[in-house]
């Protein structure tokens, strides 16, 4: 018997995240692994994590921290979010702050919120794969989020059809995938535009720790508030992560925005899986206030190393005709191969000849184009094995 026939029409459009099915080389001896956009576990703070999950399950608070909780989040780690965003230039209160399991639930949760079949979602040209299947699942259709384009509102209306533009969708510190920064034009304009368009913005914060070079940048929400001086009049909704900080496998995330939006999500969450983990929350403010900061620069040290070990390896190694991003912060460099050259066709020649996996850059465009280019990441590998992954790559397609 197969119940596939009794699917919504939804499930046609899910698709298994090709970075997911990568994940699993890691575990197979001899790779060089550029594939997984993850942290490197031998940073995590496990001494301090470890005193967290004492101290939750101790006398006092073990009853809440195995407890049914608030859907909204418990309340110590969103007032710590209520100060930290307040650092990054964004002022808000508790009730401002909902916490999700990891950011990727926020992304799925505001498809949900947002996308009625044949709408329109505004992203990058290529974006966050975990985005596009996020709100694939609701029946979108995409279009190129153009921010330094001639594209202006009433093009994007009209390329909307019978669906409205509902959201423009964008990473603006050191993106998965490109690496790249949205400047501060940059960020003013897509303001502009989705108040041409009445739409949403939704900024994913998932890097913006993570800076290595230069001044940072108001996040878009900061700039709104600017210029309306609060963010209960505010368009922008941003998505934060202690993932690629603190711990991936804790699934602690968080949503910013304005009270009606922060509602109608608590009523998506109360749908879907009450809350998220009390203990992993707890656990999580209780490192957060002991160590955010000084770790987050440890992890800035260790990470710029590693990121100019692979920028300085591209120079060395890559024939001419081939280009690379020069991100700013976060863990990736995206390359631009020649025309000719298919990334999941040499993939499948690095993982049989030189033992050397990344991610093809077509699964990060909708439309599937983009077929010349890959994704590197250096944040789980030391020096030595990003010189020498990027040397067999070079050799592999000087062949």
């Amino acid at each position: 018997m197969s119940l596939h026939p009794l699917y919504a029409t939804r499930a046609s459009r899910m698709k298994a995240s090709e970075i997911r099915e990568l994940l699993k080389l890691l575990d197979q001896p001899g790779i060089i692994s550029f594939a997984g956009g993850i942290p490197d576990p031998k940073l995590f703070p496990s001494d301090e994590f470890a005193k967290a999950y004492q101290a939750a399950l101790g006398s006092e608070s073990k009853d809440q921290a195995l407890q049914y909780s608030i859907s909204e989040g418990y309340v110590p780690l969103r007032q710590w979010l209520v100060d930290h965003m307040r650092q990054i230039g964004v002022e808000c209160d508790i009730d401002n702050v909902l916490i999700t399991s990891g950011s990727q639930q926020a992304l799925d949760y505001l498809g949900k919120l947002f996308l009625s079949p044949g709408d329109t979602a505004l992203v990058g040209w290529p974006t966050y794969l975990g985005a596009i299947n996020a709100f694939d699942a609701y029946e979108p259709r995409f279009d190129q989020l153009s921010i330094n384009g001639n594209r202006g509102a009433a093009e994007y209306r009209a390329a909307a059809g019978d669906g409205a533009v509902k959201f423009a969708y964008l990473s603006a510190d050191f993106a998965n995938p490109t690496g790249e920064t949205v400047d501060l034009r940059g960020r003013e304009a897509v303001l502009d535009l989705a108040e041409g368009l009445n739409c949403a913005v939704i900024e994913d914060g998932a890097y913006q720790a993570l800076r290595y070079d230069g001044a940072p940048i108001p996040p878009i929400l900061a700039l709104e508030l600017s210029r309306k001086g609060s963010i209960e009049a505010c368009r922008t909704i941003y998505c934060g992560s202690f993932s690629k900080t603190l711990s991936p496998g804790l699934r602690v995330g968080w949503v910013v925005a304005a009270k009606p939006v922060i509602s109608q999500l608590v009523l998506l969450k109360q749908a879907s899986d009450l809350h998220s983990a009390t203990i992993n929350q707890m656990a999580v403010h209780q490192v957060a206030e002991a160590c955010f900061d000084t770790h987050v620069s440890t992890l800035r040290t260790v990470y710029r190393s590693r990121r100019d070990a692979m920028l300085t390896a591209l120079e060395q190694h890559m024939p001419e005709g081939v280009e690379w991003t020069k991100p700013e912060g976060g863990m990736f460099v995206w390359v631009t191969l020649s025309k000719e050259v298919s990334g999941a066709d040499l993939l499948a020649r690095a993982l049989d000849t030189v033992k050397v996996a990344f991610v093809p850059g077509r699964a990060f465009f909708p439309d599937q184009s983009g077929a010349n280019t890959i994704r590197l990441s250096f944040s789980n590998s030391d020096e030595e094995k990003i010189r020498e992954g990027v040397r067999r790559l070079g050799e592999l397609l000087r062949t």
